[in-house]
């Protein structure tokens, strides 16, 4: 289940993560030995496995440094389950409100989604050549009651004679080909596709909660009987629609759950964002105060290893990896219940930002904005290019409006980008035509942003 990060080094996962995330070292490299360790318990004395918790991180950076991006990165180099909440979000047992207890019911519905995709792949021939022929029976109905043969008298009215039947096939190979070369994509045709009969979620009864509620709601839709309608699509969409259908079909759902519960606790990874919001900044208080500690108390017997119903059965969280992170500025990590403080041991600080950084943000990660607009505009057959002294600009010009307006970290990088190609992404292709070639040089970034940036007024509004 693991065998993807068995190949992965602790200095390989930093590596990976480079490629899209500059700087902050510790952050990598205590996520890369999280990982790392996670393999290593799956590969320990079966005595002892079950013993050995994960070392949940807290991440303390201000927004925009990165330590969502990090988290997320970290699950897809895992191809491990992945989920993000806000802990601002959630409200104390009793209050209206998210419950803690869903953040481990969206890592497992997640988790069934992974799993139900691969297991979709390994299906997907099989389903396709299904598929096949129901749209090929869509086009040309099969010719049912063949005579035997030697049979010769057409007088019943059951029995197609040999000729028509033969007749009847080859069309039906004609079509097949012409079907696999793409040659009747835009063809309509009338398929019978399944109507969900879910009832609405209703009102949940006293003592109840999500789970129960969802376990109830699936068991009614699974006695109910499955409903089917006509609709008129072309081939290529019909291809779409069946091809999910019948992949569904092939697949063990029963299989798929199981194991998606075992991946979701034995490599799911959880982000508790925003976690300094519920820190209390006085020990004792009452009003706001009060309502986050109990969000704390909460989030505390999840974060510790305990068992949560799901619609797809029970999970134990005791091996599921918390990353929580926040800001921190008004409030202090020891500001968190001592309690949920020793399940965080691993405490890292980010980085602030630096002008350096803000231009190898630009410039070398694979999904550095620079490259984003470049594929943005060569869609448009347009060449689009920034030279070193441009991307210098830009850069200087981000940390400068972070400094002295906000420091949102590498999130300015969004709005000064915006904000000098938006006239270039208007103009084309009206003004701008195809095979264009437009270079950002830096008197370009400085005419178009110098003067905002000058007028503290203005950068605080469109910067």
């Amino acid at each position: 289940m693991l065998d993807n990060i068995a190949s992965l080094t602790p200095a390989q996962i930093v590596a990976e993560l480079d490629k899209y995330i500059i700087g902050q070292k510790d952050a990598k490299r205590n996520v890369a030995i999280a990982l790392r360790n996670r393999w290593r318990r799956m590969n320990a004395d079966k005595s002892i496995q079950s013993d050995i918790v994960p070392n949940n991180i807290l991440m303390i950076g201000a927004t925009g440094v990165g330590k969502t991006e990090i988290a997320r990165r970290l699950a897809k180099i895992a191809d491990a389950p992945f989920t993000k909440v806000e802990a601002s979000k959630f409200t104390e047992v009793g209050y209206v409100g998210r419950d803690v207890e869903s953040m481990v019911r969206d890592l497992v519905e997640q988790s069934v989604n992974m799993v139900k995709q691969k297991k979709k792949e390994e299906v997907k021939q099989k389903a396709a050549e299904v598929v096949e022929d129901i749209i090929l029976d869509a086009l040309i109905p099969p010719i049912q009651g063949r005579a035997t043969p030697g049979y010769s008298s057409t007088s019943d009215p059951n029995v197609v004679p040999d000729n028509d039947y033969e007749l009847n096939e080859r069309t039906r190979e004609k079509f097949r080909e012409k079907i696999r070369n793409g040659e009747l994509e835009d063809r309509k045709i009338e398929i019978r596709v399944q109507q969900s009969t879910m009832p609405g979620m209703g009102v949940m009864g006293p003592g109840m909660d999500e789970a129960s509620m969802m376990n109830i709601q699936e068991m009614i839709s699974g006695m109910m009987p499955k409903k089917t309608k006509k609709r008129k699509v072309s081939i290529a969409e019909a291809r779409k629609i069946l091809l999910e259908e019948e992949a569904s079909k092939l697949i063990d759902m029963d299989e798929v759950k199981e194991e998606a519960i075992f991946k979701a606790e034995n490599s799911g990874v959880i982000f508790i964002d925003e976690i300094d919001k519920v820190a209390s900044s006085s020990k004792k208080g009452s009003g706001p105060d009060v309502s986050r500690e109990g969000v704390q108390r909460d989030l505390l017997p999840i974060v510790e290893g305990s068992t949560v119903n799901t619609k797809y059965g029970i999970i134990n969280t005791d091996h599921i990896l918390f990353i929580a992170a926040g800001a921190f500025h008004v409030a202090k990590p020891s500001d968190l219940i001592p309690e949920l403080q020793g399940r965080f041991p691993i405490r890292v600080e980010l980085d602030s930002l630096t002008k350096d950084d803000f231009y190898q943000i630009l410039k070398f990660p694979k999904n550095a904005l620079t490259k984003q607009y470049e594929a943005l505009l060569s869609a448009e057959e347009v060449e689009l290019s920034f030279n070193d002294e441009s991307l210098d600009e830009i850069a200087s010009i981000a940390y400068e409006v972070n400094t002295e307006v906000e420091n949102i970290g590498a999130r300015r990088l969004h709005t000064v980008m915006s904000r000098l190609l938006n006239d270039i992404l208007f103009d084309v292709p009206d003004k701008i035509g195809a095979n264009a070639h437009i270079l950002v040089t830096r008197e370009m970034v400085q005419e178009k942003l110098s003067s905002m940036v000058k007028n503290r007024d203005l950068s605080q509004y469109i910067l």
